[in-house]
């Protein structure tokens, strides 16, 4: 399964969520959103869902500012 994760191609050899992705990519700070397809998903549902073939995944980290 090829997948892209911040325009960088990445290729899994099974079916992951989200959860076992960002800890397959060492990506489980808090703070961090997430985005497939430009579909943000919301972090109670990164561990039920499922990564797509083909899915372009953005991972950023919230900035707190003022």
């Amino acid at each position: 399964m090829n997948i892209i994760v911040n325009d960088q191609p990445i290729t899994l050899s099974a079916p992951l969520t989200i959860q076992q992705l960002l800890e397959h990519i060492q990506r489980t700070q808090s703070g961090t959103a997430l985005a497939i397809n430009q579909t943000i998903i919301p972090r109670s549902e990164w561990h039920i869902h499922q990564i797509n073939d083909g899915d372009n995944i953005l991972l950023f980290q919230a900035i707190a500012g003022g």
